[in-house]
């Protein structure tokens, strides 16, 4: 059983993304749970407490938060689809700009 946690960063700026919105997924699409960005791009635990293995994915509303900025995107959201495995946490970090994306698993 895991825990998962995330924070964007906005390469186009050098800032933490504030106030995007996130959401967690079971891969089928059902939602588990929602949170938004705090001030330093950060998600501090995202959904159940612990997560069964298996396949997950987070959504981010990318598209909402260019547009709160004036700023054109050609991503209307991002969605991430990754593996939970038998580790206890699981950070996914989002490096995120009006035409391009890029994650990694975090620590």
């Amino acid at each position: 059983m895991s825990h998962l946690t995330t924070h964007i960063l906005d390469n186009s700026t050098g800032l933490p993304a504030a106030g995007v919105a996130v959401s967690l997924r079971t891969a089928a699409g059902e939602q588990l749970a929602a949170g938004t960005t705090d001030d330093d791009g950060r998600v501090g635990e995202l959904g159940p407490q612990r997560l069964s293995p298996g396949p997950y994915q987070l959504v981010f509303a990318t598209g909402e938060y260019f547009a709160a900025r004036g700023v054109e995107t050609f991503f209307p959201e991002v969605i991430l689809t990754f593996t939970v495995g038998e580790a206890e946490h699981y950070h996914v970090p989002l490096l995120l700009s009006p035409f391009a994306y890029s994650t990694y698993r975090g620590s």
